[in-house]
């Protein structure tokens, strides 16, 4: 199926044959699912979950098209056009893995929202660094609870002190998320807000990989 890269890029949310939330993929890899027929499109309309094939969804375009365009991002074929489904469901999948939230860069600035935290002001990737609560050279450890995003100059004044002996503050106490913070970002879109429906923390324990 070829269409714009960027639009197969969108991320979907993937459950398993349970409705349980199992991780997150591209869009183009969701409509390799469903044209094999090993998933179906969930889609939450009037607080209901609606079930379609590949076919019956590629059919519901045209409605959609017509009153819902803006809600949607659309792959444009040379046989057909047709909006990216925002969840999927596994027809033969019922596990769940076993994966934790992985420690690294991206989802360290994804939890303290692009913050550094002891300004609290916001900054772009580029102008952030991790920072180690307690310093390396007092024993500090890579860890959720002692990685935080740190502008340059706040970085530079801490330097090799904790915030206790920089007299600097956290603006909040780091831990470990529940779920992966790339998703909670994207809940805030209105896009995401049908992913909310099933990521209830009684039975969320698992990463959602992308």
């Amino acid at each position: 199926m070829s269409s714009q890269a960027g639009v197969l890029d969108t991320k979907v949310l993937v459950l398993n044959r349970l409705y349980a939330a199992v991780r997150v993929i591209d869009a183009y890899r969701a409509f390799t699912l469903l044209a094999k027929e090993a998933a179906e499109v969930i889609s939450v309309e009037g607080g209901s979950w609606v079930g379609y094939s590949f076919d019956s969804w590629a059919q519901a375009a045209e409605y959609q098209r017509q009153y819902e365009h803006e809600a949607h991002d659309w792959v444009h074929t040379t046989r057909i056009v047709i909006a990216v489904p925002k969840v999927i469901r596994l027809l033969g999948y019922d596990r769940f893995p076993k994966e934790q939230v992985k420690l690294n860069r991206r989802n360290i600035y994804a939890r303290d929202g692009s913050r550094c935290q002891y300004c609290g002001k916001h900054f772009s990737t580029k102008e952030l660094t991790l920072d180690h609560v307690v310093p390396r050279v007092q024993g500090g450890e890579n860890s959720w609870t002692n990685l935080v995003c740190a502008c340059v100059r706040c970085n530079a004044r801490k330097g090799g002190r904790t915030p206790q002996q920089a007299s600097m503050r956290l603006v909040k106490v780091p831990v470990k998320p529940k779920r992966n913070p790339a998703i909670a970002l994207r809940l805030g879109s209105p896009r995401y807000q049908s992913w909310k429906a099933f990521l209830d923390e009684a039975y969320w324990t698992v990463e959602l990989s992308e």
